[in-house]
């Protein structure tokens, strides 16, 4: 019985059901791929890969961690761990903000410079042979449309 005050909603018709739970199969299944190849090719998690492109990519190498939480679609205390264990292979270093003492920056180090740039082929081809390449010829334009209608919706 529903409570008091709450709303019902119909149910989701087939397809639309079966387009969401096949978004998160694939989602699951192409990340997990991605992720063992990464370890096996150069010891990095896909995330811990994706911290570093995050980086690779900024104008200074550098990034607040809260910034890079965001970018890495991951929580401010779960990216802090993660920059925890890329400090410690010599991928990145954890410096004070300058202009704010009380943020952190993960900056790049040489060391996490070369090992994204070792990585970074094997990242481009799991992409195009796990994802772009399965696709239908004119899916990759209409998956961009789709994102970007969720994403403005979401923000």
């Amino acid at each position: 019985m529903a409570t008091e005050g709450a709303r019902e909603f119909p149910p989701l018709d087939d397809d639309a059901m079966d387009a969401w739970s096949g978004f998160l199969r694939t989602h699951a299944a192409l990340v997990r791929e991605l992720d063992v190849e990464m370890q096996a090719a150069h010891d990095l998690t896909l995330t811990q890969y994706e911290v570093l492109l995050l980086l690779a990519r900024s104008d200074t190498g550098a990034l607040r961690l809260s910034d890079l939480a965001h970018g890495a679609l991951l929580s401010l205390s779960g990216l802090s761990r993660l920059v925890d264990r890329l400090a410690a292979m010599g991928l990145v270093e954890r410096v004070q903000c300058p202009d704010d003492r009380r943020s952190s920056l993960a900056c790049l180090t040489p060391g996490g410079r070369k090992r994204f740039r070792e990585a970074r082929p094997t990242h481009l081809d799991g992409v195009r042979r796990v994802f772009v390449d399965r696709l239908p010829g004119d899916s990759v334009p209409a998956l961009n449309r789709a994102w970007q209608a969720l994403e403005a919706d979401a923000a």
